[in-house]
């Protein structure tokens, strides 16, 4: 029983050591994509993505810890109780205080695992009041456009990259958008997204940023968040919206606050130039 139990705990530190390990391995990458061979979540952007994976490895040496025990339990039993070892059976049925701590027991890991799950979905759920900007996402077969309601300036569109542009861009295949089309924040800032669609249900969403939530058709959904440094973030549609559904990207790119106000400042001007022509033929 002894050599049992310390193979048990053997086996848990080391199963460990390799968890950790893998894990900072294989989610080492700074960027906001998925890189190669990766097991793990993304390397975290947000305060809230970071809650996220420590949950996530909360849970993971819950789980471990009690795979080993009844994996421990199952071996003892095998050892202890074959026919060879105990040829006589025991006449006792049942036992009150073992029936009782493995009632009680998983009440409390379940307890204490509520407590930090409701913590977790209570502070993606609910948009802090202090809002540095508001970004409206709006979901169309198969695409994405943007508004920033308090700049004045909107992103038509957000398609896909051909993957010779991405090349051309240095970025990802699949997860790039056409030039120009990047959602821009400022970095530490919360930004409120306020999501919709024009048709079916989609998702919008950046793994990330910890942030996800649906477009549903003639309702208004929002969630946030609070990047922590700056890069381009990558997701895509995560909701089964029709033939194009995996050709839906989103990528939202983090900068300091002063080039954020030059983008404005940008973004400004390009559509007064756009809308001068327009004016003059109206006369």
């Amino acid at each position: 029983m002894r050599a049992l139990s310390r193979f048990g705990i053997t086996s848990f530190v080391a199963l460990a050591a390799v968890i950790a390990a893998t894990t900072s391995t294989w989610a080492a990458a700074e960027g906001g994509q998925p890189v190669d061979k990766q097991i793990s979540l993304q390397t975290p952007a947000t305060d809230h993505m970071q809650n996220i994976v420590d949950f996530h490895d909360f849970l993971l040496v819950i789980i471990t810890g009690i795979t080993l025990f009844v994996l421990g339990l199952l071996l003892w039993v095998m050892v202890r109780y074959n026919a060879r070892a105990n040829p006589k059976p025991a006449t006792w049925t049942h036992n009150t205080l073992i029936e009782v701590m493995w009632t009680l027991i998983p009440v409390l890991i379940l307890g204490l695992i509520s407590v930090r799950s409701f913590r977790l979905l209570y502070e993606g759920e609910v948009v802090p009041p202090n809002v540095d900007l508001t970004v409206k996402a709006i979901g169309h077969q198969w695409n994405w456009s943007y508004e920033y309601p308090d700049q004045g300036i909107e992103i038509e569109l957000a398609e896909m990259a051909t993957p010779e542009e991405a090349a051309a861009q240095g970025e990802p295949r699949l997860l790039a958008v056409k030039a120009g089309q990047k959602v821009v924040v400022p970095v530490g800032k919360v930004v409120r997204v306020i999501v919709t669609s024009t048709d079916v249900i989609h998702a919008w969403t950046i793994p990330a940023f910890g942030a996800k939530i649906d477009a549903v058709p003639g309702k208004l959904n929002e969630t946030w968040f609070k990047a922590n440094r700056e890069g381009v973030f990558y997701g895509q549609c995560s909701e089964l919206c029709g033939k194009s559904h995996a050709f839906m990207p989103i990528a939202v790119e983090v900068v300091s606050q002063e080039r954020f106000d030059q983008w404005v400042a940008q973004k400004k001007t390009s559509a007064a130039l756009d809308v001068a022509p327009t004016a003059l033929a109206a006369r």
